[in-house]
């Protein structure tokens, strides 16, 4: 939220997009995360609210909720793209693989771009569509 309205005060009168990160938690949290599972939700809170009070300013407010990604965080918690969780969280993918941190970063770069120019208070999932 703070950075937020940090980023509002260097948009100029051509507005501009505010990308946050919730998760798939905000929605179907696991079981043992109801702190995760809440702070995600307001997450969304926040972005509908401020897609609604920023959109006259053309500034657009989205959030990409990701569910499972490889990255080197789960690397540092001893779990490798080898090991039963991963190949149990890939197995409830449609796609048959996790999310990577470069998918995150493409669905980034068109929501910030003018191909997504009308598109705000949205939640986009980067998952796999993992069920």
């Amino acid at each position: 939220m703070l950075t937020s309205n940090e980023a509002v005060k260097t948009f100029g009168d051509n507005g501009g997009s505010i990308i946050n990160i919730g998760s798939y938690a905000s929605k179907r949290p696991d079981p043992y995360s109801t702190v995760y599972g809440a702070s995600k939700g307001a997450v969304d809170s926040i972005t509908i609210s401020l897609s609604q009070e920023l959109g006259p300013k053309n500034i657009r407010v989205n959030s990409i909720q990701p569910d499972g990604v490889v990255t080197e965080g789960v690397a540092k918690l001893g779990i490798d793209v080898d090991s039963d969780v991963i190949k149990g969280t890939i197995k409830r993918c449609s796609l048959g693989r996790m999310a990577t941190p470069e998918d995150i970063g493409n669905t980034v770069v068109f929501l910030v771009s003018d191909d997504a120019s009308t598109i705000t208070g949205q939640f986009i999932e980067v998952s796999g569509v993992y069920i």
